[in-house]
């Protein structure tokens, strides 16, 4: 991501200029877009580097929800960019400006190459929401420049100067989409939702089949950062049933089967109340 935040810095001023030169909305649109995916990568990188500093005593689970934050607040900041890509292409419908079409798509084929460098960056070393969020601002540009080679050549071969404007739309549409993923995506993980590969249910009637549990409750499966899952659960076993032969066989089942190697089980004899104390003492009489 450092690699690739150099290139989009590099590569922002020569958009700008050559938007305002040109006088192109579609380029212009794709430097904003730019702009957004130099503050997005500083704030990606800042996040993936704090998110290896290890747990301490005010936060056991240590910081990997950096990287979950940062990947909401670049998803969020993608739409409100496009908000006002669609004002200013809504105004230029009523009165397309001449465009100098040569430096338009000069300018957008430089941007598509960078941006093609940075996307085969991010696709070959990076992972997790932050790293989604990173490629999901490079793509937007990768898209942009394509879209503005498009209009370049329309504008040149037909006349369409709003074939600019509309370009700008498409792009902006790309964007909020993939945007709103993202967001949901970051909002399920601080929700402390399920990971998306793995099905709760599932994961209960596998360890409700292993030999001595008759009961599994309280299963909680979710992630930190949108990559490692965890589970913590309570497993009601037979009295004749030894509770480490148990913790074993369900430790095993999950590392092996669902790939969950950060789990904390809690193994209840079937006279366990929620009080710790048999059934036979708990003189409440409350059942588990």
């Amino acid at each position: 991501m450092r690699w690739v935040l150099a290139l989009t810095l590099a590569y922002t001023v020569a958009e700008i200029a050559g938007g305002i030169a040109s006088n192109s909305l579609a380029l212009l649109a794709d430097a904003g877009h730019m702009i957004t995916d130099d503050l997005a990568l500083g704030l990606a990188v800042l996040a993936g580097w704090f998110a290896t500093r290890p747990p301490d005593r005010g936060r056991t689970y240590g910081y990997q929800r950096a990287e979950i934050l940062a990947a909401l607040a670049n998803g969020i900041g993608l739409a409100v960019v496009c908000a006002f890509i669609f004002w200013e292409a809504i105004r230029r419908f009523a009165a397309p400006p001449e465009i100098r079409i040569g430096l338009m798509a000069w300018v957008a084929a430089g941007g598509l190459g960078v941006n093609l460098a940075a996307a085969g960056l991010l696709h070959r070393h990076a992972q997790g929401l932050n790293a989604r969020a990173a490629r999901l601002h490079v793509l937007g540009d990768l898209f942009g420049s394509i879209g503005v080679l498009a209009a370049s050549a329309a504008i040149a071969a037909f006349g369409w100067r709003w074939a600019d404007p509309v370009t700008s739309i498409v792009i902006g549409v790309i964007v909020v989409v993939s945007s709103l993923r993202l967001v949901l995506d970051s909002i399920h993980v601080l929700m402390e939702g399920t990971p998306g590969h793995l099905d709760a249910e599932e994961i209960r009637r596998a360890l409700a089949a292993l030999p001595g549990v008759t009961d599994v409750h309280d299963l909680h499966v979710w992630s930190l950062g949108g990559r490692l899952p965890l589970l913590t659960a309570h497993l009601r076993v037979e009295h004749s049933t030894r509770g480490h032969d148990v913790l074993r066989a369900a430790t095993a089942l999950l590392a092996e089967r669902f790939g969950i190697d950060h789990v904390t089980l809690q193994i209840e004899p079937a006279d366990f109340n929620i009080r710790g104390l048999p059934a036979s003492v708990d003189k409440g009489g409350a059942s588990p």
